[in-house]
């Protein structure tokens, strides 16, 4: 178990981060660019000012995780162990990444780019979208209640087509609700 360590500027797409149980350690300005994190196990860990976009993170376990300013480009986090699963993104890119069927209940996405991103048959109960970019961001019969859009761009999802039971959409968004309609509003 490796606790209480900080890795600055460190590269791990060469020399892979060794498999152990990372608790309170904190990631600064590392590269991680597919690499392979398989089986990796982080516990309250921060990632700052990280590129981990293709990584490999099959079985990795993110518990209580928060990524800020990150590249997370095409990530497939439905691969991570679910057990505990708990993360915070702020003003990270997480562009053609996927959530496929995760639980991401409470989730804050803070200032994230979301381009892309698939959010099929997720649980996204209580997600917050904060200031969060969702341009052709999929969501298929995902769960969107009590989600906040508020303050979402570029969103447009089919109402028919998922649970939205209490959702919370600005004035001004209202129209990503309508765009499988193939309406014009003006």
């Amino acid at each position: 178990m490796v606790e209480d360590q900080n890795f600055n500027k460190q590269d791990f797409t060469e020399n892979r981060l060794p498999i152990n149980d990372y608790e309170y350690c904190t990631f600064t300005s590392c590269n991680f660019s597919n690499a392979f994190l398989n089986s990796v196990r982080f516990l309250e860990c921060e990632f700052i000012d990280c590129n981990i976009s293709s990584a490999n993170i099959l079985g990795s376990s993110f518990q209580d995780v928060t990524f800020q300013d990150c590249k997370m480009l095409g990530l497939h986090l439905e691969s991570c162990d679910a057990f505990g699963f708990s993360v915070q993104f702020n003003n990270s890119n997480l562009n053609h990444s996927s959530f496929y069927q995760m639980d991401l209940k409470n989730t804050e996405f803070l200032g994230v780019h979301l381009g892309n991103v698939d959010f099929s048959e997720a649980d996204l109960s209580g997600v917050i979208f904060n200031d969060c970019d969702l341009k052709h961001a999929v969501f298929s019969r995902s769960i969107l209640e009590l989600t906040d859009f508020r303050t979402a761009i570029n969103y447009s999802l089919n109402p028919e087509n998922n649970r939205m039971k209490g959702a919370k959409f600005s004035l001004e968004g209202v129209s990503g609700l309508l765009n499988h309609h193939k309406i014009i509003i003006e």
